[in-house]
């Protein structure tokens, strides 16, 4: 397959370009900043894009299978998220690419709460209330998409750097949570499950979540 991947020099991004070369996909990996080409591997193509541009992702997507959302904008910019978004659907739609975008998992209903998601928890971390609230909208943006073919990644409540072990469970709009009440996946994992997805697609316009 022929892959896009916006956000590559980030922390999901990376392991995205890395796990799709493994599977000898021909990767184009898009960065904002030409100054960090050098975070991308030699075997992928690197190239200079903004995601929030309409005209870059169409130009960026064209000829290609699949474009995958890795972006993150920075602390107090978290609003860019769902105009990036925006422009990325937009982007892929004046092409016909399909486009698999990581989101958050603050909008993931809690099992045996009556309904209230992730992000209703009194204790859930003031530092990452805004950019959860700006996956929220984000996944508010897909659901109103009917043009372009997306499927939306919800990760675990926790998602850090570690193993690749290629096992994760599958699930829609609840969160995944092991025998101990914890729900996490790593990085790494979770760029298996995007490449799964991206071979052998599962879902067209909803939302999906992975955890151990």
């Amino acid at each position: 397959m022929r892959i896009v991947v916006f956000g590559a020099a980030g922390n999901v991004g990376g392991r995205v370009v890395v796990e799709a070369l493994s599977r000898g996909h021909e990767v184009t990996a898009v960065v904002r900043d030409p100054a960090r080409f050098a975070e991308v591997p030699a075997a992928a193509h690197a190239r200079a894009g903004n995601a929030s541009d309409i005209e870059d992702v169409a130009r960026l997507s064209a000829g290609q299978d699949l474009v995958i959302s890795a972006t993150r904008p920075a602390p107090g910019s978290e609003g860019e998220l769902v105009t990036t978004t925006e422009a990325l659907l937009a982007g892929a739609a004046k092409t016909g690419v399909r486009v698999l975008l990581v989101g958050g998992a603050g909008s993931l209903i809690v099992p045996g709460t009556g309904g209230a998601t992730v992000i209703d928890d009194p204790e859930f971390p003031a530092a990452w209330r805004e950019i959860a609230l700006a996956c929220n909208e984000q996944l508010a943006v897909c659901l109103v998409e009917t043009v372009t073919d997306w499927a939306y990644l919800s990760p675990a409540a926790l998602l850090e750097p570690g193993e690749r072990t290629g096992i994760y469970r599958l699930g829609a709009d609840e969160l995944l949570a092991d025998a101990q009440g914890i729900s996490a996946i790593s990085m790494e994992d979770l760029a298996v499950a995007l490449l799964d997805e991206a071979e052998e697609p599962r879902h067209h316009r909803t939302r999906f979540t992975v955890a151990y």
